[in-house]
């Protein structure tokens, strides 16, 4: 089997397994099934800010939220503490999903560990491609979700978030950043976070 057609049908199984989110949103325009999108945007940023991105990093993209809605926040108790093991928990869950989808697909012990780790996030800091991974799950964080947080947090906790996000960002993501199809408002927050 090509590489090619083994990493179009992996990517093609993960989307059929976000498709089931029954979880809505809409994006450019579209109603779609939240996580699908997510992992659309997430793969087209990884094309966007890397030059030759490899299979493991594609795959990755589509995969950091793979049927995430299946396990609920509310399933760790409330307070930071409780958030992040609720985040390792996801990341496992998402890590083993992608990891029974690409053994299906044929991928190896090898090339399936490396997806994982992505996924986990582990290398942050060091790894560059797990720096593209976070700078596209930035870039699809702000396009998606920060028009919903501007309506739930006061303009001083929004900010917070904002800036905190930007930091986390390579320099080039920051840029494309401000090209996002923002409204005025989200805009002008944006901005006023990185500090222009």
């Amino acid at each position: 089997m090509a590489a090619a057609d083994r990493l179009t049908r992996a990517l093609d199984a993960i989307d059929a397994a976000n498709a089931d989110d029954p979880n809505m949103l809409r994006v450019r325009g579209e109603l779609r099934p939240k996580e699908l999108a997510h992992a659309e945007l997430a793969t087209g940023w990884v094309r966007a800010l890397s030059a030759a991105p490899g299979d493991a990093l594609l795959l990755a993209a589509r995969a950091h939220h793979v049927r995430r809605w299946e396990i609920p926040r509310d399933t760790e108790p409330s307070g930071r503490a409780g958030y992040h093991r609720w985040r390792r928990v996801l990341q496992d869950h998402h890590a083993h999903i992608a990891s029974e989808i690409l053994a299906g697909e044929g991928y190896g012990a090898e090339e399936i560990e490396r997806v994982a780790a992505l996924v986990r996030k582990q290398g942050l800091g060091s790894d560059p491609e797990a720096q593209v991974l976070e700078d596209a799950l930035c870039l699809v964080f702000l396009e998606t979700q920060l028009a919903d947080l501007a309506g739930r947090l006061d303009e001083d906790k929004l900010l917070g978030v904002i800036r905190k996000t930007l930091a986390k960002m390579s320099e080039g993501a920051v840029s494309h950043a401000r090209s996002l199809p923002l409204g005025e408002g989200e805009r002008a927050l944006l901005e006023r976070a990185a500090g222009a």
